[in-house]
């Protein structure tokens, strides 16, 4: 999770707000598309006051505010692993879904968990996603490794994001917590957790990816 999530480990706690059921997509009037977001406490939302400051409910109201016809689900869990997630997804996917975003590999990377075995939950994750008839778009949140890992499991965890994106036809923000990580006034005392504000800064930048998408343009 770079510079700002070196210093510790994720705390386990209970997930965001999520809609465990997954209704159709709208495009054909029958209800708004579902953009589903999988991920560990940073889209969940660990130690905000209300999980509605995290940013797949910002998000959400950025897709208010376009008047596009799509609804978020915060599908995060503190403390999940990629292979956590990856056991997840025949249950997440069980009704349609029409873009899949994908944040994992942090608390993976805290752990020291080996790159190769990341990059196959992730490579999974991806395949199951898309095996969704019809299937979502693809939307990956990259992330980085703690420096204390030294550069050679730093470059073998940094490249599975951009390495699989392009294989999956995946949308990719090369690194979730830019202008983020490392800047204390946008942290929780944790140095991991992203604030309020924080949280505002990821929203901005995942909706630049998922804006082009949900218009129809990518």
């Amino acid at each position: 999770m770079g510079a700002g999530c070196g210093r510790g480990r994720e705390a386990a706690a209970p997930a965001a707000r999520a809609t465990p059921s997954v209704p159709p997509s709208g495009g054909g009037g029958a209800g708004p598309g579902v953009i589903l977001f999988v991920g560990t406490s940073l889209t969940a939302g660990y130690g905000l006051p209300d999980p509605d400051l995290a940013y797949p409910a910002l998000v959400q109201l950025k897709i208010d505010a376009a008047g596009l016809p799509y609804r978020t689900v915060n599908a995060g869990v503190s403390g999940e692993t990629s292979a956590g997630a990856r056991r997840r997804m025949d249950w997440l996917l069980r009704q349609k879904v029409d873009v899949f975003v994908l944040e994992t590999g942090a608390n993976d990377a805290l752990r020291g968990q080996d790159p190769d075995a990341i990059r196959a939950n992730v490579d999974a994750i991806l395949t199951r996603a898309s095996a969704q008839s019809p299937p979502p778009r693809l939307v990956m949140l990259g992330m980085k490794a703690p420096p204390n890992l030294g550069a050679l499991y730093d470059a073998r965890f940094d490249a599975i994001f951009p390495d699989l994106a392009p294989k999956h036809g995946a949308v990719l923000v090369p690194f979730l917590l830019q202008g983020v990580a490392g800047i204390p006034a946008l942290n929780q005392a944790d140095g991991i957790h992203p604030t309020a504000e924080g949280q505002r800064k990821i929203a901005a930048l995942v909706w630049g990816a998922l804006e082009p998408i949900l218009r129809g343009g990518t």
